[in-house]
């Protein structure tokens, strides 16, 4: 895609078989830099002289051993940020609050990285050991008070690094209040922790100053419409048989209602509804719900289902479903362990 190229005129589809490599976006001059110069004033105020560097990729994660970390592309330009909510059905960092939160959160990584604090015997004490293996998926505790809260989908939980990351944000994060809101949880130590090393550490230069930077955007040789392909099966998975007993429970397959609204039209007409307020109350990745969602829509189809109650009940039954068909994906693993 030539430098010069017209966004506002470029289609979907010619974007989708752009190579990530051939964007031509930068930092400078994006929605990003004013947040990164905002990440570094934060990090002034709290006597902490090391600055993370940073670089485009085609998501958010901190290599290990990086002193840095990467941010997605699609925040670069608002036509990369529109093809990704019509891809994903949200932008991940796409809010000034969100932005932020995950920006700090990868600064933890960059700076245990920096001063290599995972080492250190009461960093291990305090989250467990650095060297764990990362799972594929994790199963969150949701009403643990053993972890801060952060990130959504109970992030800190998924590995010690991601707990100690999580940790930090919360730690950074100006007027968060964080000995109040935490006072009587276990987590609250782990704060009182990050606190510590990091007024002992802020003032000294950092072990690992290495300016390295993995898979920028030069590297991604793959197209767009790839990108995606991969990016969405992290959120996918196998419809249960059992869960046809739920949809028959709330909706009918009596041949004599053949005149009524059928089950995948309703389900389609509330669909955003209640896809935003089970995110909402679940804080799981859209696309996740979305998939979940789908898969009701087409079963429900498959059954030959139609509305036979009242649609208010309806609509609080199903968005009942939804949330426990969603949480059940989570305690079964929930795929996202890219931060």
């Amino acid at each position: 895609m030539p430098t010069r190229f017209k966004w506002s005129l470029v289609s979907d589809e010619r974007l989708l078989d752009t190579r990530v490599c051939d964007l031509p976006v930068r930092i400078k001059g994006s929605f990003l830099e004013s947040h990164i110069k905002r990440l570094y004033s934060e990090l002034n105020d709290r006597g902490i002289r090391f600055k993370p560097h940073v670089w485009l990729s085609a998501d958010w994660f901190t290599p290990d051993g990086v002193p840095g970390f990467a941010i997605p592309f699609y925040l670069a330009h608002p036509r990369l940020a529109k093809l990704e909510r019509k891809q994903m059905l949200e932008i991940e960092g796409g809010t000034d609050f969100e932005c932020m939160r995950i920006l700090r959160h990868e600064a933890g990584h960059a700076i245990d990285n920096a001063f290599r604090l995972h080492f250190k015997r009461r960093w291990r004490l305090t989250f467990g050991s650095f060297a764990q293996r990362y799972p594929e998926s994790y199963r969150p505790k949701p009403n643990s008070r053993r972890y801060v809260f952060n990130l959504e989908a109970w992030y800190a939980q998924a590995h010690p690094a991601e707990d100690f990351a999580e940790t930090f944000a919360i730690w950074l994060q100006p007027r968060s209040n964080w000995r109040r809101r935490y006072r009587g949880w276990p987590a609250l130590r782990k704060i009182e922790y990050v606190d510590e090393v990091m007024n002992e550490v802020a003032v000294t230069r950092p072990k690992n100053r290495a300016r390295r930077k993995v898979e920028t955007l030069p590297e991604i040789r793959i197209t767009l419409r790839e990108h995606y392909r991969r990016k969405k099966q992290q959120y996918e998975f196998k419809w249960p048989a059992y869960l046809d007993a739920d949809l028959r429970r709330i909706f009918s397959n009596d041949p004599r209602l053949r005149s009524r609204t059928t089950a995948a039209s309703f389900l389609r007409s509330i669909k955003r509804e209640v896809e935003e307020m089970v995110a909402e109350g679940t804080g799981v990745h859209k696309y996740a719900i979305d998939h979940v969602y789908q898969l009701m829509i087409e079963r429900a189809g498959q059954l030959k289902l139609r509305v036979a109650g009242g649609r208010e009940q309806i609509r609080r039954e199903v968005m009942i479903m939804l949330t426990v068909q969603t949480m059940n994906v989570v305690h079964s693993g929930y795929h996202r362990i890219a931060l």
